[in-house]
């Protein structure tokens, strides 16, 4: 039997597909291409906008189109959070949600057995625990995404996650330490920890996050550990000086912003200010050797004037991040902002997504340029040419090399040569 994957959404959802990948495997399927012939599609979906939506149909309708003699397999966050619209997609023959895509084996028996079509999608539940998933590779590559965290308890007015994804809940360190020591003895170098609101991992519990950096570090087979996408009032002082501490942390912090005004930021019912923000900002960069700063905006949000948007802007530009993820507001259905209407129009939010996108593309650039001519080390993570290598360095800068010599999972000190504007990386020699 052939499997074949397709996942939309976070670094959440494709650690969640490795880990389906390998309950399938374990039972004997064969993974391949979602562009190959297979029994089984799977489309691990994600709701977090409504683009996000239309592409999980899409996608259903169009693989049941292609193999109509198929079995397509629809999980992820899009039923867990409408799981009405999920059942009138009719082309899914089996749908489940991210609650409970660990019944995959049995649900698959059980369409073999009855050829009826399967809507089995568990609600999540106030106390649940965290599901114990491990993996132990990660496609062939020599750095992994492990979700140590799920759920999320902020309720920004905008946002789904909380219905589709349910409260705060923590991967134990136990846990974490098998792991960990699975994927490294399999070839892992760097870990990257994720979770749906990572920064509040261990909540509730006797552990928090710089526990499982440290329990991440402690294993001498990885060389770096990483952190996924963090919520900047959790990272206090204490954090970051324990965190300093940790050798083997990159400096590349990915905090989420939303927007620069504080109008705004209410209204998204963020739980801090600009000028908090910056100030961790400020902290992390005084603190850590070469830091880099990304985050995620967003634009147009409902009653956002334009002079609300010029606000965020000009702290984008304050701030020099060295990467930005920007995107247009997206009703969705259920959240407290759905309520309230929206309010800024298409054309208005794509001219200021265009505008954010061509400034903080600036920057970026300006940054990678003003790195011609310094020495860095790069992990070097795949081929991307012939002979030629690409990797990162320890604030998540990628690089290019061209070698003869396989270099795939290899530390090396290079020296930057050039900015490669057209492929947003730059290019070394040894």
């Amino acid at each position: 039997m052939k499997a074949a994957f397709y996942t939309l959404g976070c670094k959440v959802n494709q650690y969640e597909t490795e880990y389906l990948s390998e309950l399938l495997k374990n039972a004997g399927f064969e993974i391949v291409s979602i562009n190959d012939e297979a029994d089984y599609y799977i489309v691990n979906s994600c709701t977090v906008t409504a683009t996000a939506d239309q592409k999980t149909r899409q996608n259903v309708r169009k693989l049941k189109r292609r193999h109509p003699d198929s079995t397509v397999i629809l999980t992820g966050c899009m039923p867990q959070a409408f799981p009405e619209q999920a059942k009138e997609l009719q082309q899914a023959d089996i749908v489940l949600g991210n609650s409970n895509n660990d019944d995959i084996l049995k649900l698959i028996n059980e369409y073999n057995a009855n050829k009826s079509r399967i809507v089995d999608i568990k609600q999540h539940g106030k106390g649940e625990s965290f599901s114990g998933c491990a993996i132990e590779r990660f496609s062939e590559r020599i750095r992994a995404f492990v979700k140590i965290e799920d759920g999320c308890d902020r309720f920004c007015s905008y946002c789904i996650i909380p219905t589709s994804r349910g409260r705060v809940r923590s991967k134990a360190p136990e846990e974490l330490k098998r792991e960990i020591e699975s994927l490294a003895d399999n070839g892992i170098k760097e870990i990257v920890l994720v979770g749906i609101n990572l920064s509040a991992y261990g909540k509730g519990e006797d552990f928090d996050l710089v526990d499982a950096v440290r329990i991440c570090a402690d294993n001498e087979k990885i060389l770096r550990v990483r952190l996924g996408s963090l919520e900047p009032d959790h990272i206090t002082d204490e954090v970051i000086e324990r965190l300093s501490k940790i050798e083997k942390l990159c400096p590349q912090f990915h905090i989420s912003l939303q927007s620069g005004c504080d109008k705004t930021l209410k209204n998204m019912n963020r739980h801090y200010t600009a000028g908090e923000y910056e100030a961790l900002c400020n902290k992390l960069r005084a603190t850590f050797k070469d830091a880099t700063l990304t985050t995620d905006i967003m634009v147009g949000f409902h009653e956002e004037t334009a002079e609300d948007f010029d606000e965020s802007l000009r702290f984008a530009e304050r701030i020099g991040f060295e990467k930005v993820h920007t995107f247009p507001y997206s009703e969705r259905e259920g959240t407290v902002a759905s309520r309230k209407g929206d309010n800024v129009p298409k054309a208005e939010k794509e001219r200021r997504a265009a505008l954010m996108i061509e400034k903080t593309d600036a920057i970026r650039g300006d940054y990678l340029k003003s790195l011609i001519g310094t020495t860095c080390t790069v992990l070097f993570e795949n081929m991307v040419g012939d002979n030629i290598y690409q990797g990162y360095t320890k604030n998540y800068t990628p690089v290019r090399l061209s070698s003869c010599e396989d270099i795939i999972g290899k530390e090396l000190s290079v020296k930057i040569t050039a900015f490669d504007e057209e492929n947003d990386c730059l290019i070394s020699t040894l």
